[in-house]
């Protein structure tokens, strides 16, 4: 049996999230505290969620040894509130085994430039420093046989990302942060924010989970994990991925984008509805097109009926003077703000964004996204 349980957010998939995902959420944390009493829960926001409505319940759920931390705080002479993040990890014997470094996702307003070196990059330094005095907090309370472990949710430096599921949260690729940002007598580090699972910089002890579910339909590929890891003391004896079954399955008809004709008899020949819906694979369609068709939703709904899959999502392929033409036609939706302004810049002065423009924008959207969770 486990002593804890890291998340390292997303909790939610948004910073509003509805009545009825909080109460999953507590739903799962009450029955944790009651068949795991002695299980140490310890959850941190990603750039999804809201702080402050994840720090709202931080006291009462810290008195079931349930710890969700959802931002940074600061105390009135501005220094961090580090004994917020520091949450000790007990095991068998109730006594502490570990402390947990439990930084939230962190944005630029949590970071303290001011008085670093100006050919310093301030976000990646500025993240350094966080880190770094949660590290000497935490060292003053370890003893010898105790682990300190790390927790974010961030970018990494050379992180694979997913097709509209991730991006770089600090702005561009040049906020990568590097592995060196974790102190090296870090027992282990759990990190959130990338869908696939993967180790960072080849560190066996700096790693992602990844997401327990597929989040769009590029990772349908995935094999979706948790990771169980064993320390004696503050040594890391065994790390072992536990695949996490699918219970619904993803479909891309065809694999890959085909004429319309194609399509529709591909889509006739699924298998007939022997499924409960329940349990029916979500299905995205892709279609090769010469110019936009008006009924294209509507003759492959009629093909797929009777047919034992839950559309998902219809994507046209185009040549690129269509897919720019095309753009206003399709749905706010199935378009990312990068694909946005790569295909506006392309219209606008016929060519692709430089790499200095991809990263001004980038920026710019990470500032956006923090204004709308603050207000």
């Amino acid at each position: 049996q486990a002593d804890a349980l890291l998340v390292a957010g997303d909790i939610f998939d948004t910073a509003n999230p509805p009545a009825s995902s909080w109460r999953m959420l507590y739903r799962f944390l009450a029955k944790i505290s009651k068949t795991l009493p002695n299980l140490d829960v310890v959850m941190i926001g990603g750039n999804h969620d809201s702080p402050s409505k994840l720090d709202a319940p931080h006291e009462l759920l810290k008195a079931f040894d349930l710890h969700m931390v959802g931002g940074i705080h600061r105390l009135e002479d501005g220094s961090l509130d580090v004994e917020r993040m520091l949450v000790p990890i007990t095991n068998k014997e109730q006594q502490i085994a570990a402390y947990v470094l439990a930084v939230p996702f962190l944005r630029s307003a949590d970071l303290r430039t001011d008085n670093l070196d100006e050919n310093d990059d301030r976000l990646i330094k500025g993240v350094e420093v966080l880190y770094g005095e949660m590290t000497q907090a935490a060292r003053k309370l370890l003893t010898p046989e105790q682990a300190m472990i790390g927790m974010g949710h961030a970018y990494m430096a050379s992180g694979q990302l997913s097709e509209m599921s991730e991006r770089r949260v600090l702005g561009g690729n040049q906020h990568a942060l590097p592995a060196s940002i974790f102190a090296n007598d870090m027992s282990y580090v759990a990190l959130g924010h990338l869908h696939l699972a993967q180790k960072v910089a080849k560190k066996e002890h700096v790693r992602y989970s990844g997401s327990p579910i597929p989040l769009s339909m590029s990772e349908r590929n995935y094999k979706h994990q948790i990771l169980a890891v064993e320390l004696d003391g503050n040594e890391v004896t065994a790390i072992d991925e536990i695949n996490i079954p699918r219970s619904v399955d993803m479909l891309k008809v065809p694999a890959k984008p085909a004429p319309l004709d194609e399509v529709l008899a591909a889509l006739k020949a699924l298998p007939d509805d022997e499924l409960p819906r329940e349990q029916q694979p979500f299905l995205e369609v892709h279609v090769l097109l010469d110019k936009p068709q008006a009924l294209l939703r509507e003759k492959v709904l009629q093909a797929l009926e009777g047919k034992a899959v839950r559309l998902a999502k219809i994507t046209p392929h185009y040549n690129q003077r269509e897919q720019q033409d095309s753009l206003q036609h399709r749905r706010l939706s199935d378009v990312s703000p990068q694909q946005v302004f790569a295909l506006s810049w392309n219209k606008k002065f016929d060519g692709e964004p430089t790499e200095a423009m991809v990263e001004a924008f980038e920026t710019l959207l990470t500032q956006v996204e923090e204004q709308d969770e603050e207000r």
